[in-house]
């Protein structure tokens, strides 16, 4: 694992920043009054341990343990970084966590053991069985990391996994199982070389065994050469995968003829004429990172026929661990298997190879801007990024402990589990990845009025690092030199325009004249006019209007009134929208939420509420999201008719009548935009029916700006917004203070606005 010097200091100051590290733990019980905490301690807390002692497995009643995975590393094999010690791996097992959390809702707590020997390793981690409810091992070398899983399974009753060799092992099944069916080769028959022979190609090797592999097909290499009977320094668990052929065998010669070659070793080992000489329809997994053993582009040069997987995100097909370990424990876990055993590893690979097969959802496109993904030799196992995933690899396992008897708490309701898996991750980890990812399939040009910003500097080298736009700064290039010296940022050669140099006199003098003849009948002279396009975001919102620039990001340092005119005065609205609108994008746990209007309009009309709606949809559904939407009010159905909800109940009347397809429905109180029970048990006609709201108008902007400004702050929920609706051209002011992700984030945001201009 290597990281360039320009990411280096983000790497760090990310890390550091705050609270130092990644992950913390809060109580999920409520804390608030002095009965709270004697029920979560003394003396409450007696009960439930009492009842433990009678019997054990209420543990996981009264206890976390049920969801709770330890990350346990010695730290001598992290990554590509090798034995760099305990405390040096925690960062990596604290992002391990951050994973498990993220893509499976499983909490962790990271254990870094400054422990080599394998056997007071395992006393060690066994002594810390009754905390947790699995143990996944991490970065721990060969062959010790064989030893010491052998003995903790042997002597632990909970799921144990060391994800370094099982988790490759069982997505790289997946795509094996799926490339030889396209190719139409019986794996039985088929043929495999080998570089690597450390944990990750053992577990392969087995696991393929397993799915119907012969040991006779397999040529083993590492460091030494050919993994032979005749050598006589194999450790005992690789000794068994020897093949007969000499040990002066090469590769090249192993791989004449081969169908697969699977590479877990080092960057450029396998030559083009290698790849060459394999028979037809090869398939290569290429997984070193980040130097894959063969490139890309290097191999499909030489065989137009070949199927390939890399351990990238940028090439098709990633053998991601990801897309593994965080559902097979959710599984495990939530079936209390007391082991994860072949049968489950064997379950997670098919499952996952059977998704593959299937239509990809429209989220999963937007994600890699693709207009339709599907099963072939550039897609032989889902992306990262598929809701699916959860739902469908959690029960695969789940049902494979029952079957292989290993669950204690089996499934009684399979339409219920799969219902509590799908709501265990709401979309707020996902919309914002989709809008990334589409931003960086054709980034634009992005112009930054104030480019003389350290927040602002640190958003655009990250935009840079992501690809996500090409960022042009205003400002003068003295300070922004001065500040990104200061900080060690490194903006290589960005365009920087000093729009007030002597030299960009002429541009001046053209802005103002365009400026004047756009606002002359609304009282500005030329002099005023010359006086406004040498204001910063004036002189952004005329770049875009030149088409000099598609986008525009302003407003931190300024209060939003005098940030958002510029846009309204040169840029203007959409052809017959008459009102422009704000909304804001809450990442909830329930997943994303649409607030409209929260910045422009103070009392709107009936019209304006059904344009400020028809707006916000069209937005909701550029986050490729069904919008879902409630009209609020302080009146649910007619029980009140003060003025704001006969304003709401006739604004849903037109849209309905409008947009009969749309889930819309009002006038009603917020909370039963959300409660669904309570909706369907009083007001049964309600067009949301099963549904929770994502997307909530309100009567007037003081209702609305409350609104998001409590929940933000009240619940600790990230925000994106304000998103302006219903101007020309991409143009979105920043809040006072805004923080650098949230300026990324609006870029992005741009930039896929831009798109479809």
């Amino acid at each position: 694992m290597s990281i360039s010097s320009i990411l280096r200091q983000d790497a760090l100051e990310y890390h550091a920043g705050g609270k130092p590290g990644k992950i913390e733990v809060k109580p999920t019980k409520s804390t608030a009054t002095q009965r709270d905490l004697s029920l979560a301690y003394s003396p409450g807390v007696a009960e439930p341990c009492l009842e433990i002692a009678e019997n054990v497995e209420k543990v996981y009643d009264y206890t976390a343990k049920g969801n709770l995975v330890g990350v346990i590393s010695n730290g001598t094999a992290v990554l590509g970084l090798g034995n760099i010690g305990p405390e040096a791996s925690k960062p990596v097992m604290e992002g391990k966590g951050v994973l498990f959390k993220v893509f499976s809702d499983i909490d962790v707590f990271d254990i870094e053991l400054a422990v080599t020997d394998p056997d007071e390793f395992v006393d060690t981690v066994a002594r810390l069985e009754p905390t947790f409810g699995g143990i996944n091992l991490e970065d721990i070398k060969s062959p010790e990391c064989f030893e010491i899983e052998e003995k903790l399974k042997a002597r632990l009753k909970i799921p144990i996994m060391h994800d370094d060799q099982h988790g490759t092992a069982i997505i790289s099944s997946a795509a094996l199982l799926n490339a030889l069916e396209i190719v139409d080769k019986k794996i039985e028959e088929t043929r495999f070389v080998i570089s690597g022979a450390g944990a990750a190609a053992i577990s392969c090797v087995k696991l393929y065994l397993k799915l119907g592999a012969r040991i006779e097909n397999f040529y083993i290499f590492d460091k030494d050469g050919l993994v032979s009977e005749d050598r006589p320094d194999l450790n005992r668990y690789l000794a068994p995968l020897a093949g007969k052929a000499g040990r002066n065998t090469s590769m090249a010669e192993a791989m004449k003829g081969a169908d697969v070659f699977l590479g877990l070793s080092v960057g450029g080992i396998l030559k083009p004429e290698m790849v060459a000489t394999m028979a037809a329809n090869p398939i290569v997994f290429a997984m070193a990172n980040p130097t894959p053993e063969i490139g890309y582009e290097e191999a499909k040069a030489v065989r137009e026929d070949l199927i390939m997987a890399t351990g990238r995100s940028d090439f098709p097909n990633q053998v991601n661990n990801v897309l593994g370990f965080p559902f097979i424990f959710r599984g495990a876990l939530d079936v209390r298997a007391s082991e994860i055993n072949d049968e489950m590893k064997l379950a997670a690979a098919k499952a996952l190879a059977c998704l593959a097969k299937k239509p990809v959802p429209d989220i999963v496109n937007l994600a890699y801007n693709e207009k339709s993904l599907s099963f072939g030799p550039e897609y032989i196992i889902p992306k990262p990024v598929d809701p699916r995933l959860i739902t469908t690899i959690s029960m695969a396992v789940a049902k494979a402990a029952m079957e292989s008897g290993v669950a204690t708490k089996p499934i009684k309701n399979w339409d219920v589990y799969e219902n509590q898996l799908a709501k265990r991750l709401g979309l707020d980890n996902q919309v914002m990845k989709f809008i990334l990812k589409r931003a960086k399939s054709n980034p634009k040009r992005i112009v930054f009025a104030e480019a003389e910003n350290l927040k602002v500097l640190k958003a655009v080298r990250e935009v840079l690092d992501e690809g996500i736009a090409k960022p042009i700064l205003l400002g003068r290039k003295a300070n922004i030199d001065a500040i990104c010296e200061e900080h060690h940022i490194d903006l290589g050669d960005i365009e920087i325009f000093d729009f007030k140099h002597p030299d960009n006199a002429a541009l001046l003098a053209e802005f103002a004249e365009l400026f004047y003849e756009k606002r002359k009948r609304r009282g500005f002279t030329k002099w005023e006019a010359e006086k406004q396009v040498r204001k910063s975001n004036y002189f952004a919102a005329m770049m875009l209007e030149t088409n000099r620039a598609d986008g525009v990001i302003s407003g931190l340092t300024k209060n939003y009134p005098d940030a958002i005119r510029p846009a309204l005065q040169i840029i203007g609205k959409k052809p017959g929208v008459n009102k422009v609108a704000g909304m804001y994008l809450l990442l909830s746990k329930q997943g994303p939420l649409f607030f409209s209007d929260t910045t422009i309009n103070f009392q709107p009309s009936i019209a304006d509420i059904v344009e400020i709606t028809e707006l916000t949809s069209e937005a909701v559904e550029r986050f490729n999201l069904k919008p879902k939407m409630a009209m609020l009010s302080y009146s649910n159905f007619g029980s009140a008719d003060g003025d704001d909800a006969l304003k709401m109940r006739a604004a849903t009347a037109i849209l309905k009548e409008k947009h009969p397809d749309w889930v819309i429905e009002g006038e009603m109180q917020a909370h039963l935009a959300f409660d669904k029970e309570l909706r369907q048990q009083n007001y049964p006609f309600a067009t949301l029916g099963n549904d929770t709201a994502n997307t909530l108008i309100f009567p007037s902007l003081s209702s609305a700006n409350i609104a998001y400004n409590l929940l933000k702050e009240a619940a600790d929920i990230e925000y994106i917004g304000p998103i302006l609706l219903g101007l020309r051209k991409p143009v979105h002011v920043l809040q006072l203070g805004a923080s650098v992700r949230e300026i990324v984030n609006m870029v992005a945001i741009a930039v896929v606005e831009a798109q479809s201009v």
